[in-house]
Parts: C-alpha cells; structure tokens; sequence
C-alpha cells in the first residue's frame, strides 16, 4: 500500500512532478519500483515491462502537457507508472480485481488515458490521428506521442502510419521502447537491425566526440550544423548497415539510454522544438531494478504472486491443475512427433501457448512470425497449399487481427490450415481487450470452414487429430481454464456431430464448448433440487451444426437452451436458431444463453462467468425461468446435491454418469 509519507503520495497530477529535484526525481523512481513489486506480491499481473519505463514515464510527463498534449502507450500492459503519477497512486492495489484499476489504459478511469489499448501495434496509427484531427479542430500545436516496443514494431501496422506520417509530415514523436523483447524475443530482420544499433557504440563514441569538437571546428551557423549532421550520417550508414528510419521519411535520433532520466528529458526538450515526424530510439530494460526480471523477463512479464525474501523469489501462489492449453499443447507435440507435415506457427505466444516443448524438440516444425496475425495465416495458407498441414496458435482476441487472411488466402481456398484458438471467451483480469467473445460469429460466417469446441478433456485429441486429417480449415476454439471431464463413454469425432450426454423430455441443455462441465451440474441441480428432467448435448460442433440432433430436441423437449462462452449477435445460439427456421420448427421455447452485447470489465474469471450468468447458478436461474416460462411445474426441494453451494464437496465427485470434475481458474500469463 502507498506510504503517506512517501514522495509518490504527493503526486496527484503530471504537474506536481515539476516541483521536485534531481535527487526527489530518483527516490520518486525507486518508490514507484516498490509500488510494483507490491502488486505482484498480491496478484498475477504484468511486471517487468512496467519496470522497464518507469524513467521514460516520468521524461515524458516532466517534457510535455499530456493534459492538452497526446500520449498513447502502445499494447499498454505496461501503463502501471503512468496510473501512478496520473492520479491513482492510492488505488494501484486494486489493480487488475473486480471494480477495481484496469490492467490496461483506461479513458473511464483517467483524462490522461486516451485509448483503451491491449493489442500492439496501433500506437503510430492512433497517434497520427489525433495529430490530423488537433490540426483540423485548430490545436495545431499539440504535441502526439506514441510509446511502442521492439517487440510490436514489426507489426505491419505500424509500417502503414509511419508511411502515411512521412507523407503527411506532420510532427508526431514515436518512441521506440528497445529492451530486447516482446513478451518472447522478438525475431526477425527488425530485431537484427535494432540488435545492430544498440551494439554500434563506436557511433556513440563518435557522438561524443563530435559535441566536444563542435567549438573548435572553424565553421559557424548552418554551415557547420549542416557538416555535422552530414558527417553523423556516413557514420550511422556505415556501423548501422543504413539508416532505416530515416530512409522511411523520420528524424531519427538515438540511441540512448532509457534509465537516464536527466538525458531523456534532455532529448525530449530537443525533439519539442524539431518539426515533422520523429523516430526517439531509447534503450531500455525489461524488468530494470529487480534483478530476477533483468534476468528472465519472460519468466518476469506477467509472474504469478511471490515475495522477495533472502532464499530468492518466494511464490505465493502455486497454480495446480492441467489447462486446455497444456492439453492442446501436449496434443500438438504428439501431432508434430507424429506427422512431419505438421507445422506450429504463433505470433510471439510460444510461452502464452506453452509451446516451448514443441520449438525444442521440432525447431523445422514451430514458426514464431513476432506479433504479425495476418502474416501468420497467410503464411500458414502458403504451407497449406505447397502440402504441409499448419496449426496457427493464436489467442482468440488477437486472431481477429487477420480476419481478412482467414477469408481471402484460407477459406477462400479451401486449404487446411488448423486454427487453435486459445483464450476464447472470457479471461479474467486481462479484461475486454483480450476476451475471445467473438470467434464463434467471425469464424462461422466463411464457406468451408469447420468451426468446433471442445467439451471437456475427452474431446482434445480427437478433435486435434481430426481437424489434421481433414481436407479444409478448420478452428477449434478453447478457454483459459482448468480442464473438466464429464463421466461418459465418449463418442468419436465425426463431422458435424453432437454426442448426447443425457436425453430428457422437460428440456435439453446445448453445451457449446467448456461450458459442458457447468451445463451437466445445473442439469443434475434441476433434477436433484426442482425435480426436472433436463437433458445434456455436447454439441462439439458449431459448423456445421448438427441439425438433426439439435432439431430433435427442439421437436420433443419442453424447453431448449444453448450456452455458450462467446458473444449472442452471431453465435452459437444464433446458428440453431437459423437451423430451426430452415426446418420450420417453432422456436418460442428456445432461448439463448451467452455473453451480453457489452464489454465485460476485468474481475477473476469466475466472477465474470457469474456476472453473465455463465456459472452454474445462471444456467439453473435460466433454465428454471424458461420452464415456467413453457408452463412446467417444479417445486423447489431445497440443497440436495453436492453441487449446491455450501455443500460438502464444492467440486463434485463423479458419482454418476454426466458428472463433472471440476477445477478452479488459472492465473494469466
């Protein structure tokens, strides 16, 4: 918690920044250090990245009026320092829990967060767009900032603003955040152009050299500035293998060190009073006063809980329990061992996706394209095509980067590229910029391609070692969560097949996905506690549907409902209720079950399944409404299972056949 006697509890605004010295400046950077141990001694949260800018936040407030001027933070999971000197030093605690501080910019909680940002690359753009759009409102004088990393640069993206800001020459400042990492290394022809410069310390040498020189070289005014800067150049083009920035229309300045706060707002003043647009190289590292994060930083970007203490880095928190990650990542390792045409691509998720394993032992069979999504599935549609069969393993939200790839060099050529979509639905306290709430409605919507859920352990292989074998894309999709398993005698994958877990005549229940574990306890809650019979379908398949199983239950139950982890407007409820139109069914006792048409905000991921009514006790709350809706009778009986809460065993024990065996939620990566 923030000490009252602390520097940094005297910083309610930027402004106040300004009233400190050098040596305040310091103490103020290493109290703001502290503050961010101490949330991760409580919580999984993003660390060494916001280590990392503490010095860079605080030039950049202390150089320019971010109340009328623009900053953008690119990704902005490392926004922490930034909350801290814009007002919310005293509720940073909260951060990242129900109600409380986003993990990520957030123009509800501040005038100073402009973009609710979470995936990379969009900074540049963003950021020249509020230079044009000041220009056009008469602010022509406000200064635009964008923060991005090395590891998000070679976003195509980003290629596209500095293009237009060249052409514009519009003054826009973006700072190019280098600690030698995105979340994993960053890789490609970038990252060695960048590893180039930072190792070119005959130039900085030179640099120096060059500013003593300066009062004794015998030329004055433009003349001397103009064989300066003309002799700096040979000299970059030479160490640096060409001058990249510049050759794209910047200014490029750099680079310099990013933990010297007296340097850095030395060169911020100068950038102030240049015109056009600016390329600030600053030289930073992950995880900066807290030698562990220094060290691995992608063990340190988004640790779980743990305390410093003499024996070294104490964990707080041991999650425990297999994730459908660690099983789709098994399942892929299995699949590369198996067939060498199998190849794994990600976009700088090898340790979200838990694909080290496979990048060891197959290193000609993983790809890691950096943070480029539509490179990857266009790429992935190339290998399709030339005969290989290619896994694109992306989370959910960050798939939707290369929703035109998916259509144009995937589906439209019927090539069979496996989509595997981690992180869909709801993801606890990264909050709404990374829920998977739509892949359901975008990916169903294309010809050719095969849409399925998993749902439980049971269904993970075979669904895998389906999509591989067949001659088409395919997406599976999957949550952040432990795995469960429903007690049954599987049935084997087959295109565009349900597998009835319970049949009833009172209702059926359609599980899309995950939520089957969560659909057979409410089920067996409405039998055990309102003496209903309701009835289970795993419909593993959202595309095609399986119309006849699904249209049977809407011929003979009393009441169906779908339920789903994905968003209602297109979704998986949607597509049975198009399913029952086709065949002239009446629906008014079908109802829908899923994510609201609204963002869900940040909280542990349990709370958010409650709050949409996606737990247990929602799916029950629905179900009973729409029995009573239909005309069924019930009586309530009270707890009768071990399912109610309160009860002995709040996981259920498997005692008979549809029970789930469940597990809490994991901690984010």
């Amino acid at each position: 918690m923030l000490s009252p006697d602390s520097i940094l509890s005297r910083i309610g605004s930027p402004a106040d920044l300004k009233t400190l010295t050098d040596k305040d400046l310091d103490l103020l950077a290493a109290e703001m250090r502290a503050e961010l141990l101490g949330v991760v001694g409580r919580r999984a949260a993003h660390f060494a990245s916001n280590l990392g800018v503490v010095e860079l936040c605080l030039a950049l407030h202390l150089t320019f009026d971010f109340a009328r001027d623009r900053l953008i933070w690119d990704t902005g999971h490392q926004i922490y320092p930034h909350k801290l000197i814009t007002g919310r030093a005293a509720e940073l605690h909260t951060i990242r829990t129900k109600g409380g501080l986003m993990g990520y910019p957030n123009p509800a909680e501040s005038p100073y967060d402009l973009f609710m940002t979470g995936h990379a690359g969009c900074a540049p753009s963003t950021a020249l767009g509020l230079k044009l759009g000041d220009e056009i409102m008469g602010r022509d004088d406000a200064h635009s900032v964008a923060v991005i990393g090395d590891g998000a640069f070679p976003s195509g993206i980003v290629f596209e603003a500095l293009n237009h800001a060249s052409g514009s020459q519009s003054k826009l400042l973006v700072i190019l955040n280098d600690n030698k990492m995105s979340i994993c290394p960053p890789v490609g022809g970038i990252a060695n152009t960048l590893d180039r410069a930072r190792m070119s310390k005959t130039y900085h040498d030179w640099n120096k050299r060059l500013k003593s020189l300066v009062p004794t070289i015998p030329l004055v005014g433009e003349t001397a500035d103009r064989w300066l800067q003309q002799f700096k150049d040979a000299i970059k083009a030479t160490l640096q293998h060409g001058m990249l920035f510049e050759e794209l229309g910047f200014t490029y300045l750099g680079p310099i060190d990013g933990h010297d706060l007296k340097g850095l707002r030395t060169y911020l003043e100068k950038v102030k009073a240049m015109s056009g647009p600016i390329l600030l190289h600053v030289l930073t590292n992950k995880g900066q006063g807290f030698e562990p994060a220094v060290k691995d930083p992608v063990k340190f970007h988004a640790p779980n809980p743990f305390r410093k203490a003499k024996e070294g880095i104490v964990p707080l928190k041991v999650s425990s329990g297999e994730t459908y990650t660690d099983a789709f990542s098994s399942a892929l390792f299995d699949a590369c061992a198996n067939d060498p045409r199998v190849v794994v691509l990600t976009a700088a998720m090898c340790e979200g996706n838990k694909l080290q394993k496979v990048r060891e032992t197959f290193p000609k069979q993983f790809l890691d394209v950096g943070i480029c999504e539509s490179h990857a599935v266009a790429l992935a549609g190339g290998m399709a095509k030339a005969g290989a069969r290619p896994v694109v393993d992306i989370y959910s939200t960050f798939l939707q980067r290369s929703y035109d790839q998916i259509f144009q060099e995937v589906a439209l050529q019927n090539l069979p590229v496996v989509f595997c979509l981690d992180r869909a639905g709801l993801v606890g306290a990264d909050g709404p910029t990374h829920h998977g709430s739509y892949d359901l409605a975008y990916m169903r919507v294309f010809p050719n391609m095969v849409v399925m859920a998993p749902g439980d352990r049971r269904d993970v292989g075979p669904m895998l070692d389906f999509a591989l074998g067949h001659d088409a894309p395919v997406s599976i999709r999957y949550p952040r969560a432990y795995l469960e398993s429903v007690e049954r005698d599987a049935a084997p994958i087959e295109l565009g097949q349900a597998e009835v877990i319970e049949w009833e005549s009172d209702g059926m229940i359609v599980a899309c996905g995950a939520m089957l574990g969560a659909c057979v306890r409410a089920a067996e809650r409405l039998h055990d506690r309102y003496g209903l019979h309701v009835g289970v379908i795993n419909a593993r398949f959202v595309k095609p549907l399986d119309r006849a199983t699904i249209g049977k239950a809407i011929e003979e139950a009393g009441f169906v409902l779908t339920v789903e982890e994905g968003c209602l407007p297109g979704g998986f409820g949607s597509a049975v209720l198009e399913a029952a139109n086709d065949a002239g069914l009446p629906t008014h006792h079908v109802r829908r079950l899923g994510l609201p048409d609204r963002f869900v905000l940040h909280a542990e991921r349990d709370e958010q399944l409650a709050e949409v009514g996606l737990d247990v006790d929602g799916i029950t709350a629905a179900a009973l409404e729409l029995a009573r809706a239909v005309g069924l009778e019930f009586t309530d009986l009270g707890p009768a299972s071990a399912t109610e809460p309160g009860a002995a065993s709040s996981n259920g024990d498997a005692h008979s056949n549809g029970s789930a065996v469940v597990a809490g939620s994991p901690s984010e990566k």
